[in-house]
Formats: C-alpha cells, sequence, structure tokens
C-alpha cells in the first residue's frame, strides 16, 4: 500500500510529460495518453480508497526519511475520497475536451490538464505544510494556462486579475508559514499538533495568528466572503469546460480548512467562519438569481453552494463534518455538470453563446432542457437528488451550533432563490424559445445531432444518482472519515515515528 500512495502523484507527471511529445504531431495518442492515465488514475484511486475504508491510515516516506524530517504522504479516508472525486471529475472534463475539440484551441490543454491533477492529488495526500504550499503552487500554475486556454480578450482579463489575487494569497502563505515555523520549529501536520498542544502561553498568541493568517488563505481559494470577488470573473470567463474542472479548486480551499482546523487549530476560526460563510451563501445565491448569462450563474451557484458546505465545517463537530463531507461530493459534481451543460448550449444552440435570453428553437434543445431541469434539482437541493440529503444533513448537524437559527434561515431562504433563479433561466432558454421562434437554421438541418458530446454530462449526473442511491453507506464511509479527522493522537501515531513518543 505504501508505494501506492505515491501513484496519483508520479501518474499524472508522468502522463502530462508523455501527452507534451504529442503536442504538435499525432495530437490524437496526447488526448489518448491523457484520457488513459486519468481513468487508470481513477481505478487506482477507488483501490486506495478501498485500503482507507479499513481505518489504516497509510504513510509513504519520500526517500525514506521519516517525518517530521522528511517528506510524507498521508493516505485516511478524507484524502481517499477526495482522490476519487478529483479522478471522476477529471475523466469526464477530459472526455468532454476532447470530443469538443477544446483540447485543439491550444497546444498544451493535456500537459496543463494533467499538471493541475498532480497540484491537486498532491495537495490532497501531503502531510507537510510547506508541501501543500507547493502542491498549490503547481496547481495554480497550471490552471493560469487552462484559464487562458483558447485566448480571447475576455479570458485574458480574468486571467490577471486571477493571477493577481493568487499570488496575494500565495504571499500570505508564505508569511503564515514562516509564523507557524518560527513557534513551532517543524511543518509537519502531525508534529506540528503534537507541538501546539506544549506550547508556553507566551507563544500561543502568535500561533493563532498564523493560524488565522493560513485560514484566511484556505477561505481565499474557497472563495469565502470578502475574498470571492475573484471567482465569478475567473469562471465565467473561461471555458466552460475548464471551469468544470475548477468546480474542485473551491474544495481545495475547503479540504485545507478541514485538515488543518481540527488537527493543529482545534477549530479556532469557528466563530469567525460561519458568519462569513452565511454572508457569502447570501451574496452567491444573490448573484444566481440576478446573473444574466449561465456560465456567471453556474459561478455564484458554486460559491453559495461552497459556502453551505462550509457553514457545516465552521462548526467543527463530528456530526457536521459528516454531513460537509457528504455535501462535499455533490456540490462539486453540481456545479461541474452544469458547466459541461452550459458548454452544451453553447454548441449547440448556435445563437446567443450562454445568455438567458429568448433564441429560436434547435436540435437538441429537449435534451439540454432535460439536463437543466436534472442541474437545477442538484445545485438547488431538491429532492430526489443527493443535494437534497446532504441539506438535511447539514441542518441537523448544526442544531447543536448557537448559529442554528440563522444557518437554517439562510439555507432555506436561498434553497428558495435558487429554485426562483433555475425557473426563471430555464422558461427562458427552453419553454419561451421553443414556442415563441421559429427554428435556427444555424443548427438544425443536415447536421446530425452529437449527443456523444453529452456523454461526459451523463457520467455526472450519474454519479450524482449514486450518490443518492447509496447514501446509507456513503454516510457511514464520511461519518467514519469525519471521525478520523478529529482523532488527532490516532493521525500523529499513524505519521510520526514511534520514538517520537507520542501516545506512549
Amino acid at each position: 500500500m505504501s508505494a501506492l500512495i505515491a501513484a496519483p502523484v508520479l501518474l499524472p507527471a508522468f502522463a502530462a510529460t508523455l501527452s507534451l511529445l504529442f503536442r504538435r504531431r499525432r495530437r490524437w495518442i496526447g488526448a489518448g495518453v491523457s484520457i488513459g492515465a486519468t481513468a487508470l488514475l481513477l481505478a487506482i484511486d477507488l483501490v486506495l480508497l478501498g485500503q482507507a475504508a479499513t481505518g489504516e491510515i497509510g504513510i509513504y516516506a519520500l526517500g525514506d526519511w521519516p517525518a517530521p524530517f522528511g517528506i510524507v504522504l498521508v493516505l485516511d479516508r478524507l484524502a481517499a475520497m477526495m482522490l476519487v472525486l478529483t479522478a471522476a471529475l477529471a475523466l469526464a472534463v477530459s472526455i468532454h475536451a476532447t470530443l469538443t475539440s477544446l483540447d485543439r484551441r491550444g497546444w498544451h490543454f493535456h500537459p496543463l490538464f494533467q499538471f493541475q491533477l498532480l497540484g491537486l492529488n498532491g495537495a490532497f495526500l501531503t502531510g507537510d505544510l510547506f508541501n501543500l504550499f507547493v502542491f498549490f503552487e503547481v496547481l495554480l500554475i497550471a490552471s493560469y494556462g487552462l484559464l487562458l486556454h483558447g485566448q480571447g480578450a475576455r479570458r485574458l482579463t480574468a486571467g490577471v486579475q486571477y493571477v493577481i489575487v493568487n499570488l496575494v494569497g500565495s504571499t500570505l502563505f508564505l508569511i503564515a508559514l514562516g509564523l507557524l515555523y518560527g513557534v513551532t520549529g517543524t511543518l509537519n501536520m502531525a508534529d506540528m499538533a503534537v507541538r501546539a498542544s506544549a506550547l508556553p502561553i507566551g507563544d500561543q498568541g502568535l500561533f493563532r495568528a498564523g493560524g488565522l493568517l493560513l485560514t484566511a488563505v484556505f477561505a481565499l481559494k474557497a472563495a469565502l466572503l470578502p475574498l470571492h470577488l475573484w471567482l465569478p470573473r475567473a469562471y465565467s470567463g473561461t471555458a466552460p469546460a475548464v471551469a468544470a474542472l475548477f468546480a474542485i479548486m473551491t474544495k481545495v480551499g475547503a479540504y485545507a480548512i478541514i485538515r488543518t482546523g481540527p488537527l493543529i487549530f482545534a477549530g479556532a476560526a469557528g466563530r469567525y467562519m460561519i458568519p462569513a460563510a452565511l454572508g457569502t451563501m447570501i451574496l452567491g445565491f444573490a448573484g444566481f438569481l440576478a446573473a444574466r448569462h449561465l456560465r456567471v450563474m453556474t459561478a455564484f451557484g458554486l460559491i453559495g453552494s461552497t459556502a453551505i458546505l462550509l457553514v457545516a465545517v465552521a462548526v467543527f463537530q463530528e456530526r457536521a463534518m459528516a454531513a460537509a463531507l457528504y455535501y462535499l461530493p455533490h456540490t462539486t459534481l453540481a456545479a461541474a455538470f452544469l458547466f459541461l451543460v452550459t458548454d452544451l448550449l453553447i454548441r449547440w444552440r448556435g445563437t446567443e453563446g450562454d445568455a438567458i435570453v429568448v433564441t429560436p428553437g434547435y436540435r437538441g434543445q429537449q435534451v439540454l432542457a432535460a439536463l437543466f431541469f436534472a442541474g437545477g434539482i442538484a445545485l438547488a437541493g431538491l429532492p430526489p437528488l443527493s443535494g437534497f440529503i446532504g441539506k438535511l444533513l447539514i441542518l441537523q448537524a448544526t442544531l447543536s451550533s448557537s448559529w442554528w437559527p440563522a444557518i437554517w434561515a439562510a439555507i432555506l431562504i436561498t434553497s428558495l432563490v435558487a429554485v426562483i433563479g433555475f425557473a426563471r433561466a430555464g422558461s427562458t432558454l427552453f419553454w419561451k424559445s421553443s414556442g415563441d421562434a421559429p427554428p435556427s437554421p444555424g443548427t438544425s438541418g443536415a447536421r446530425a445531432l452529437p449527443l456523444k458530446e453529452a456523454a461526459p454530462a451523463g457520467f455526472l449526473l450519474a454519479l450524482m444518482v449514486l450518490l443518492t442511491v447509496a447514501a446509507g453507506p456513503v454516510t457511514a464511509y464520511m461519518e467514519a472519515a469525519s471521525h478520523q479527522i478529529f482523532d488527532v493522537a490516532d493521525y500523529a501515531r499513524a505519521v510520526l515515528p514511534p520514538a517520537s513518543g507520542v501516545g506512549s
């Protein structure tokens, strides 16, 4: 098991190199290498998920240097779940990009795509805060290229703002690491958790300051108020398929908060995160309702649904964390699904792009209407899909918080707003257009409807259905993962060598 833990980091690195070799000639081989490697990555991650489900925390020490002196990769239930989610999403996006020829609008789509996976998987596996920073930078550098893929003035403007915001975040990340290292003398997360509990009173204030600054950086990645303004323009400015992959990016910030909050900082940021998440939820769905383009609408929906997740995380209790973990894959898949449906709308409609306006009818309109309806149910959290179950779990779990009246009001009101927003957009795009205008010449006629382009979106929808049907086993897994997250002593015993004396 130890060597296999490194595969999610090594495989994308090799696949990126191989696909780069075919960037000019035989590009279909490069695309095949990328898709094949992603499918293999999903299979490996499923094996790791099965091993993590036993409760054993797997460790891989690079260069055989033990923690806290060496670099270690740590696989537990949380990390395994994030690996599988990332690989499943990446497989759908890579196939969609190939079927729609997005990967042929520039030379380096698949190499950048694989380096993005390398950074994501490394961030989920690393047991060291500095290497978390390194993997953050890897995935961010790859995301800069993917964001600009296909060129255009709008993408360039959004890309510049995206780069500036993340450079500021990276700078603050390094400052926070400097503070924490200066106080504890380590950046290994397990070692820092042990040393933090024994800090003298004079160092505790500086340690808390470093922890809050680090949490603010993660909140920036998760687009939490007031650090959320970069996301709508960046995600609506890039290609919808790229934005679908980026749906996991906000979850990297959420993952980092989940990983470090209970382990190192004992949930100290919770009292600040809850009001920020509530405000983000309200602003996210307000922007969702006001949006006039589907990409902007989905981007704001992603902000709002991520805020629902972070409200549960910020309670920092086992039951609420389990509910958040169940909702995490749902909101990621739902937002990615809607971005892919938006891309199909742009390609099949033939006029007006993704603008929420009445247009002439077109071939495939009924298919898109059905997919959009399913996406609306998913993102709004309506039955029968898993979003409804996730919201119910969060509502029940947050009853123990003093913030529960505000949490309940915000979630229920924003759910209603989401339903109204989807009803407005759906009636304009699919109901009015089908009866009020003649067929569009741009997409009708002899051209066959490319239904195969809808297969990746269908795959994501199937995953949400599976998450619903298997709600019992999935919830049990998430409860076990939540318990493991809060068991600091067990994590430290697994990562640190016996000579450290942890747990003895």
